[in-house]
């Protein structure tokens, strides 16, 4: 018979776990890391069979440049670095673009291309999205027009943990004007390397092609994920 008893779990016993574990790590473990693309399949039409190719070579790209950057940083002299010109302030410089760009690209990539794309106005993300924007059609309309803005970057709609509400911000050139504490759960890819063969400069058929094409039962997950974070952070 199963007892439906709550159990009490110590906070303070779990952090002190995770601290030992993370400080073991640092000590058995050097600075470099290896990141892997995961496979996306594409089955937008809005995006031709060239220009997909080419994106998801780029993504592979980013990720093998900043596995170079991480490998470099675990050699490098430290005791050298300064504001001025630094081998390893400029790894580090880079290693914060790379991460990002690929975070980000790979976030886009698990976001579009769903052909049937629907999503319910029960469901979690459209909740949230009215919320803190008044109306999805607010959203939408703020959404488009960051991605209008963006100097060939990204607009990400993400929970701040900070403002506690979720929000959408631009992003230019991979890593300037990312909203810190942030968890984001919409990403949409501006680059002009992403719609240029397609869309030559008509950047808003792009972003309008994409959105109807949103795979919201990828989004939902993201929302689920934030909301248990931002419930952590509220304590």
């Amino acid at each position: 018979m199963k007892s439906n008893k709550a159990i009490k779990i110590d906070d303070s016993l779990i952090r002190g776990s995770v601290r030992e574990v993370l400080n073991t790590a640092r000590e058995l473990l050097p600075e470099a890391y290896v990141t892997q693309a995961k496979p996306y399949e594409l089955r937008t039409e809005m995006l031709s069979e060239k220009n997909k190719k080419a994106n998801l070579d780029i993504l592979n790209s980013i990720i093998d440049f900043s596995n170079g950057v991480s490998a470099e940083l675990d050699t490098v002299d430290r005791a050298e670095a300064n504001i001025y010109n630094s081998r390893f302030r400029s790894l580090k410089v880079d290693e914060s673009y790379l991460v990002n760009s690929s975070f980000l690209t790979a976030l886009h990539f698990g976001n579009i291309s769903d052909m049937s794309s629907t999503i319910g106005m029960d469901s979690l993300a459209f909740m949230r999205l009215e919320r803190d924007f008044d109306t999805f059609d607010a959203w939408q309309q703020d959404f488009i027009a960051c991605a209008m803005s963006s100097r060939d970057g990204y607009v990400v709609t993400a929970y701040s943990n900070f403002l506690r509400r979720y929000i959408s911000f631009i992003v230019d050139d991979g890593n300037r004007g990312i909203l810190a504490s942030s968890i984001p759960v919409i990403v949409l890819k501006c680059t002009s390397g992403m719609y240029f063969r397609d869309y030559l400069g008509d950047r808003k058929s792009y972003i309008f092609a994409m959105m109807k094409e949103l795979n919201w039962d990828a989004i939902e997950d993201r929302f689920k994920k934030a909301d248990k974070v931002a419930e952590i952070m509220q304590k």
